[in-house]
């Protein structure tokens, strides 16, 4: 049923460029609920849109939630080969004298990087998080280099790093806003390793340990990620959970216990499943308008978005949300495939909640001369 309702929005932008599907009764939406945490932001994994948050750009003492982005350096070192699994690295000193929460690696001993990413993800280990920068990097400053350069490019623009294992440090600060995107571009960039975030205990050197995230223990949606505390940052948490196909994500920051921090994230995710709901609009690539080409080999120009949008909106309101395109006037030749011809926006309930750019899918090369010419005689009485 929502195939052919997109089927028939997307048939009807095309023809008319302004779709309107209607108004049906709508369900209240309650303000989220009241939380002590001094900053939190409830973030859908798809659209990226924000269902609640409190000072969410508040620049915070991240702990070990630091962790994530090491991860997501290895990560990106395992995607491009330039990392296996079954490397090994050798324990230096300065990893085995980390203080905090361990892994219990001891020095001078050859550790794979799968056991030692468990240690990091499940167990919290310090010791493994400054083993694993030395290996990637040569050393955990040069690492926190490029923990940096990963966090410009998510767009986490009030985060920097100093080091991998969240240490207090002045200088190392985050908010909710970013740590949520970060574990978006987790869940979204390494499949494949975000798995680790759900395993509960992790055995090593006979001394097993278990996750720090309570809520993978009374909620079997959730899946992931990270704890941290210091006496400074307070307790912190990022999470995901996944329910009839909508993804969330929370970070809530600065509680006064596990309990709470486990207590305040499960309270956002509960609100934001129950109450609001995701939907994909419209597929990457598809055409959504053939505008006419002129000077052109072909007579058309497919145009459609880059990606696929999602839009996350309250429960029983997908009956009140409007599209509209706006289709650059005249198309006319040469035109590269990607180049912006225009934008989609829909609004819900006459506000605006999306604007995506229209692109072309396919090269418009020029057509013939007399063809050009003709066109170029066309053009004059448009």
């Amino acid at each position: 049923m929502k195939r052919l309702i997109q089927t028939i929005l997307t048939a009807l932008l095309a023809t008319a460029g302004v779709t309107s599907l209607g108004h049906a009764q709508t369900m209240p939406v309650p303000s989220p609920p009241a939380l002590s945490a001094p900053s939190y932001i409830l973030m859908d994994h798809e659209s990226g849109n924000v269902l609640a948050e409190r000072n969410a750009d508040e620049q915070r003492e991240p702990a070990s939630l630091v962790k994530l982005m090491t991860a997501y350096v290895a990560f990106s070192e395992l995607k491009s080969d330039h990392l296996s699994l079954d490397d090994t690295a050798t324990i230096s000193e300065t990893a085995w004298r980390m203080g905090g929460s361990r892994m219990f690696i001891e020095v001078g001993k050859r550790i794979r990087v799968e056991d030692l990413l468990r240690g990091m993800i499940i167990q919290s280990g310090n010791d493994a998080s400054v083993a694993l920068a030395e290996h990637i990097a040569g050393n955990e400053e040069t690492f926190a280099q490029l923990m940096n350069q990963y966090a410009e490019r998510i767009g986490m623009h009030n985060t920097h790093y100093v080091n991998a294992t969240g240490w207090p440090d002045p200088a190392q600060v985050t908010t909710a806003r970013d740590i949520a995107k970060l574990a978006r571009a987790m869940i979204r960039d390494f499949p494949e390793y975000y798995q680790y975030y759900s395993e509960r205990d992790f055995t090593f050197n006979d001394i097993t340990q278990q996750n720090r995230n309570m809520l993978l223990f009374r909620d079997s949606t959730v899946d992931g990620l990270k704890t941290g505390h210091t006496s400074g940052a307070g307790y912190n948490l990022v999470s995901s959970a996944k329910r009839d196909g909508m993804r969330l994500v929370s970070a809530v920051m600065g509680t006064d216990s596990p309990r709470d921090r486990a207590d305040q994230s499960q309270a956002l995710l509960n609100y934001g499943f129950r109450f609001f709901r995701t939907f994909r609009l419209y597929d990457g690539e598809e055409a959504l308008a053939t505008p006419r080409l002129w000077k052109g080999g072909s007579d058309s120009l497919p145009v459609g978005l880059g990606g696929n949008l999602y839009v996350t909106i309250p429960e029983r309101q997908y009956d009140n949300l409007d599209a509209s395109m706006q289709v650059r006037e005249p198309v006319v030749a040469p035109i590269g495939k990607g180049e912006k011809l225009g934008e989609l926006i829909v609004t819900l309930n006459g506000e605006e909640i999306a604007r995506e750019d229209l692109i072309a899918l396919e090269d418009g090369g020029e057509g013939g001369f007399f063809g050009r010419m003709f066109d170029e005689f066309m053009l004059l009485f448009q």
